[in-house]
């Protein structure tokens, strides 16, 4: 493992474009050797856009794969690269101006806010921008190896104090940290079985989908900023865009707004259909014990 992160190391001093297109040629000897993961993404996309031709799902797939390969390489500039190199390869998006805009500190900071960070391969991109300007929260899965794990949480605080929570440690650190006003970055579109989650629409399919981002925020009072990380064209960096804050959000009916979420995330995910986690088994949970659309595919 110290030699894996040390050719990381390593990687950052190259060239975005060089490193960048490093990690999608490693993404699509992926996309040919890596069957089972390309077959989970398939049958993902077989589900959700079923008007696409068998064909071009496969080119979608693939260039997931070159995505996603790519993100995980470019994580070493994330990770070691100086801050003012992060400064020229981001760019901050709102909806209120075109860019260059600055990340709304403010507004993230005056009252508990929930970023809404969907999986997309580029979400730790949104997590550096911010860190460069303020403390914020977040859950993450914490690492077999100690020695990645360190590097992990290293790399996600370098610039200003962030606090990691694992699944393990429960809500009350969460609101916890909400009532302190540290943002919290929400990553709220996996499938963790039938606990604490409801069969909302995804794409038109009944998907087990977690109703925390509609619960926190109704007990805490927070608001909801979803903010998207995508790639800019031609290896030239990322697009971190910040949405308004949702109005009305989440109401009185969990349900409902839960399928808001889901629909946001949908229209988010036709902009950068190949930059999306199609290599999760999102629909893996089935209501009133439906087959799996999985099997024989770990």
């Amino acid at each position: 493992m110290k030699l894996l992160l040390g050719f990381m190391w390593l990687l950052h001093w190259l060239p975005l474009p060089v490193l960048g297109r490093f990690g999608a040629a490693v993404g699509s000897l992926l996309f040919v050797i890596m069957g089972p993961r390309r077959e989970i993404a398939l049958t993902n996309l077989r589900l959700a856009m079923p008007e696409l031709t068998e064909p071009a799902r496969r080119r979608l797939v693939r260039r997931h794969f070159q995505a996603y390969s790519r993100s995980v390489f470019e994580r070493a500039i994330l990770w070691w690269a100086s801050e003012a190199r992060l400064r020229r390869l981001i760019v901050i998006e709102t909806s209120e101006g075109m860019p260059p805009a600055e990340i709304p500190v403010a507004a993230m900071t005056e009252k508990p806010t929930i970023l809404l960070c969907p999986h997309f391969v580029c979400l730790d991109v949104g997590g550096a921008a911010i860190a460069m300007e303020a403390s914020a929260s977040s859950m993450y899965v914490q690492q077999k190896n100690a020695t990645f794990d360190e590097v992990l949480r290293a790399g996600r605080a370098r610039f200003k104090p962030v606090r990691l929570f694992t699944r393990q440690d429960g809500i009350k650190p969460i609101l916890r940290a909400l009532r302190e006003r540290l943002p919290y970055f929400m990553l709220p579109d996996m499938d963790f079985g039938e606990k604490d989650a409801e069969f909302v629409p995804f794409f038109g399919v009944p998907a087990a989908t977690l109703t925390a981002t509609a619960r926190i925020a109704a007990t805490t009072g927070a608001q909801v900023m979803p903010v998207i990380a995508t790639f800019l064209p031609d290896y030239r960096g990322w697009r971190v865009k910040f949405y308004p804050v949702w109005d009305n959000y989440p109401g009185t009916d969990m349900v409902a707004a839960t399928r808001r979420m889901n629909e946001f995330i949908e229209e988010r995910v036709r902009e950068a259909p190949a930059e999306y986690f199609w290599t999760h088994k999102r629909y893996k949970t089935r209501p009133n014990g439906e087959p799996s659309f999985y099997s024989n595919k770990r």
